[in-house]
């Protein structure tokens, strides 16, 4: 009896282990949670469920909170994974300070743009601050625009303005907060760069002599949104001023999935720079995460879908916005006659920005 009862036992022992065995091969291990901080601008592809379930996919569960990129610089990353601000300055400082020396990725980037409505566009356009031939792209004249904002041009002296209650007042651009939001400071960037002759700010002798310009142009707005999201938003909601500055993927991800846009106009600066969204793997399971928003072809797909152009394929934002109406968008941004300013080192960008808000 005894041996009976030993049998069954090493039976029903063999039973479970079976069972726990088969049972994790139908039910894998739960993905390995990883916290990101992303910009405002990407939170509609981090919450996207395809995006979601491509992560999970490789084993990891992304949770993404939002923060102005250059507060992350600030921010206490203690059990961050994966810094991911929208600029290469940011990711820099960030890197630097944790002792990160591996060549960071660029997953995708994004140019600066303005928005306005068409009649806006076509006031500019007759006033000589804008042009467009056919069906291409719109484009802002930067030289022209800063010309008239430094000199206060009001929308009243322009051919066409008269009639249009959104023309009052002094014309400027709405830009974000330099010192919590990358667009705001590569705007300023790219503002410095022209008003330096076509030259990069490298000193504090340059600083100084741009100051003035890049102090008015954010003080001409009075209160400043933090991100990207904000004046956007205002924008598409009626309000706020005529001209926004914004990045193209914003727009560009409404275009990609079909959500009108109505008499939207992308302006591009002739003269812009490019938001280099660049990740900061601070631990292995956010490195993979980088190294998948690169690699993965789904991933990238998924990216052009949302406005942005993947480095590592150039031809997803055109396959992403094919067949959808909307604004005309610059495929290739040299061929449109769109150049890119170089953008100042990190701690000469930080003291354009303390100029620009007066400290």
């Amino acid at each position: 009896m005894r041996r009976v009862i030993s049998v069954l036992v090493a039976v029903v022992l063999l039973c479970g282990v079976g069972y726990v065995v088969v049972r994790n091969l139908d039910d894998p291990a739960e993905p390995k949670q990883v916290r990101v901080l992303i910009g405002s601008e990407k939170a509609g592809f981090f919450n996207d469920p395809e995006v979601i379930a491509e992560f999970r996919a490789n084993g990891l569960d992304v949770r993404p909170q939002t923060i102005g990129s250059w507060s992350m610089v600030t921010a206490d990353l203690k059990d961050v994974d994966l810094a991911f601000p929208s600029s290469r300055g940011p990711a820099e400082k960030i890197a630097a300070d944790h002792g990160i020396s591996t060549e960071l990725v660029r997953p995708f980037y994004s140019p600066l743009v303005v928005i306005a409505h068409r009649k806006v566009a076509e006031v500019l356009a007759k006033n000589g601050l804008a042009e467009q031939t056919g069906e291409a792209p719109w484009k802002l004249r930067m030289d022209k625009y800063l010309a008239a904002f430094k000199r206060g041009a009001k929308w009243s002296e322009f051919q066409g303005a008269a009639g249009n209650a959104e023309l009052t007042g002094e014309m400027y651009l709405t830009t974000t907060d330099p010192r919590t939001s990358s667009s705001g400071a590569l705007f300023l960037a790219a503002a410095s760069y022209l008003e330096n002759h076509e030259q990069v700010v490298a000193d504090d002798a340059g600083v100084s002599a741009v100051g003035a310009l890049l102090k008015r142009l954010t003080e001409k707005q009075g209160e400043q949104k933090t991100s990207s999201d904000g004046p956007f938003s205002d924008f598409r909601s009626g309000v706020g001023n005529a001209l926004v500055l914004v990045y193209e993927s914003q727009v560009a991800a409404l275009t990609a999935h079909g959500t009108s846009t109505d008499d939207l106009v992308v302006l591009y600066p002739d003269t812009t720079v490019s938001s280099d969204h660049t990740a900061v793997g601070l631990t292995p399971d956010g490195r993979r995460v980088a190294d998948l928003l690169k690699d993965s072809p789904k991933l990238r797909a998924l990216e052009a879908g949302h406005g942005f152009r993947p480095t590592a394929d150039q031809a997803a934002f055109g396959k992403a916005l094919e067949g959808h109406p909307g604004p005309a968008f610059a495929q290739e941004l040299a061929a449109a006659g769109v150049k890119q300013a170089p953008v100042a080192t990190f701690p000469v960008l930080a003291k354009l920005v303390e100029t620009a808000k007066g400290k």
